[in-house]
């Protein structure tokens, strides 16, 4: 019998382990790509949450661009027990193409400066993003500010000479000159020494000139009447929260003619060391206001509710302060109440990153209960935004009264529903034309 003699083919089991050896080195190198790629997003996650303050960042801007109306249908789709309005549907197409349009190129189809705010620099430098839509404001139009050209800071919103007024009207913006000062310094009610522990509430104003063309064109005798200007908003204010039950001091500083050197550019520095100073003069201040007019036409800052036009407003955060959803929280409890009790009037909760003339906080890191109210724009009257003023106190006041009588508490972000279109319509002008 032969003996049997078997072969090994070296070569081939060479390569065949030399095939494993590469199919497991490259498993291996996929799943350690993997756990890197999984651990980096991780904690860019985690960072992105402590770092990065501004809502920008947040699902919560992009959730924002939806129509209440069509996320009150969209729970009503699933809710049977919710009844959705039969005024528009769910789902209609031009609210669907709005929303991915402005999600994927952050263009609002509705404000076309959007478009020339990403391709020519510097004009996206007033970028605000929506943190809270509302009833009076669904095409999603933001806050506008008009900023004063090199060696014009006292003037256009600020100030302005008579015979500049038409030619700044252009810019929305008129006011009056650092050459028509006023002969004595407002009362500055927060540099008073002297307080009660009933005052809470402290009401300023970073843009102390803006005022309104319709009042201006009133003042034949002097156009440029300092007493015609938004710290007459803030006095109302304070008043009426005083008739709710709420101290309140007014500061109507007037920075042109006390600041040697003054800059436009510095406005909130300024303001700062105001409130500053009236929050060492008075330890019991918690709750701060500092109160704008906007910039915008009456058309898209006006709202008619049972027959009385209401200057609207908007709600601003600042992006750079590291604890702005406090804040943020601060103007929902107001603006839920507007939306509730006087639809129409809240142009929204807006998102603003860093522009020129201010630190992108806007002095609100000094308090959680710190927001910017702009009131009405440059065509309302004194008489639409002072309505608008006893409003505001009325609600500013519940809130504060409610923070008193409970403990804090974190409530959840919700979105407002729509109220019937019925209630609220827009301005009429003396010409026709939507306002």
């Amino acid at each position: 019998m032969k003996p049997t003699v078997k072969w090994i083919d070296i070569a081939r089991f060479k390569r065949k382990w030399l095939e494993l050896l590469t199919m497991g080195r490259t498993f291996l190198l996929m799943a350690l790509a993997s756990a890197v790629f999984i651990v980096v997003i991780g904690v860019g996650g985690i960072l992105e949450q402590r770092l990065q303050t501004s809502p920008l960042s947040s699902m919560k801007g992009a959730a924002a661009q939806i129509s209440t109306q069509w996320f009150a249908n969209m729970l009503a789709m699933e809710m049977p027990t919710m009844e959705s309005s039969p005024e528009k549907a769910a789902l209609s197409r031009q609210d669907v193409a709005h929303m991915l349009v402005r999600l994927v190129t952050n263009v609002n189809p509705l404000d076309p400066k959007t478009l020339l705010a990403g391709e020519m620099p510097g004009v996206s430098r007033d970028t605000s993003v929506p943190l809270r839509l509302a009833i009076g404001n669904q095409a999603a139009k933001g806050p506008e500010e008009f900023v004063p050209a090199p060696g014009e800071e006292d003037g256009a919103e600020h100030g302005g000479a008579p015979e500049k007024a038409h030619d700044d009207e252009k810019n929305g913006d008129v006011g009056q000159s650092e050459t028509d000062k006023p002969d004595s310094e407002p009362v500055d009610e927060s540099a008073q020494s002297s307080h009660t522990d009933d005052e809470v509430v402290f009401i300023y104003h970073s843009h102390n000139r803006e005022s309104w063309k319709p009042e201006l064109e009133k003042q034949t005798d002097n156009p440029n009447d300092d007493k015609k200007n938004i710290t007459l908003v803030g006095k109302r204010l304070q008043e009426q929260l005083k008739k709710q039950g709420i101290g309140a001091l007014h500061s109507s500083k007037d920075y042109v003619s006390t600041i040697q050197g003054y800059n436009w550019n510095f406005s909130y520095k300024y303001s700062n060391q105001t409130v500053k100073k009236a929050m060492s003069n008075n330890k019991n201040l918690k709750f701060f206001f500092d109160i704008h007019r906007d910039s915008a036409r009456r058309k898209d800052t006006t709202v008619t509710i049972k027959g009385k036009a209401y200057a609207q407003v908007y709600f601003v955060i600042g992006h750079r302060n590291p604890n702005w959803k406090e804040n943020e929280q601060f103007a929902a409890d107001i603006h839920e109440k507007l939306e509730a009790k006087y639809p129409g009037i809240s142009r929204g909760i807006w998102g603003k990153a860093a522009s020129k003339g201010t630190n992108g906080e806007y002095n609100q890191s000094l308090s959680p209960n710190s927001v910017i109210i702009e009131v009405g724009g440059i065509e309302n009257t004194l008489t639409e935004s002072n309505r608008t003023a006893d409003v505001l106190a009325e609600l500013i006041a519940e809130v504060i009264k409610e923070q008193k009588g409970a403990k804090p508490v974190t409530k959840p972000i919700s979105k407002p529903l729509n109220k019937p279109a019925a209630t609220v319509s827009k301005q009429t002008t003396n010409n026709g034309n939507q306002a």
